[in-house]
Parts: C-alpha cells; sequence; structure tokens
C-alpha cells in the first residue's frame, strides 16, 4: 500500500529505543516507553496559507525526527506500525 499525506501531515515510521542501559541491564518490553524518534517516511505538499500559496514543509522525506510523545495517529502500512502527524506535532530534526 503507498500512502500521500495531504495538507501538513507526515508518515513517521518510529525507530526503536536502546534495549539496554549503559550499566547493562537489560529494559524488558513492559517497561520500555514507546520512542519519540523517528524517520519521515512520507510528506504531504504542504500547507495552504491565507493568500492561497502552499508553503511547504521543513521535514523531508528521509529525515530522522523527534516529535511529541503522544504525537499522530498510529496505523498500520503492509503490517508496520507508523505515525501520522501535523509537522506542528514535530519538534527537531536530527542531523
Amino acid at each position: 500500500m503507498k500512502l500521500k499525506p495531504l495538507n501538513d501531515r507526515v508518515l513517521v515510521k518510529r525507530l526503536e529505543e536502546e534495549v539496554m542501559t549503559a550499566g547493562g541491564i537489560i529494559i524488558p518490553d513492559s517497561a520500555k516507553e514507546k520512542p519519540m524518534r523517528g524517520e519521515i517516511i512520507a510528506v504531504g505538499p504542504g500547507k495552504v496559507g491565507e493568500d492561497g500559496k502552499r508553503v511547504e514543509l521543513a521535514v523531508k522525506t528521509g529525515d530522522t525526527v523527534l516529535f511529541n510523545k503522544y504525537a499522530g495517529t498510529e496505523i498500520k502500512v503492509d503490517g508496520v506500525e507508523h505515525l501520522m502527524m501535523r509537522e506542528d506535532d514535530i519538534l527537531a530534526v536530527i542531523e
């Protein structure tokens, strides 16, 4: 399945966090928090401004981003969980 987000929405695939602490303790799945980092899989064309012109997004496909903990809507694409969120929910691009 192929998805094309609309307006200022982006499709993000969560990146898995470390399962071991710096001290060597393994964190079980039940104690892990959902990751707040992800890779952008697809982006929409941008939001339409008040002047009627389309404003491009600051992020692009392939960017690694940091987003709000409760951002987006969880969806499954080809059996893989993704998040559909607005560009406003993205806090930073990780370089």
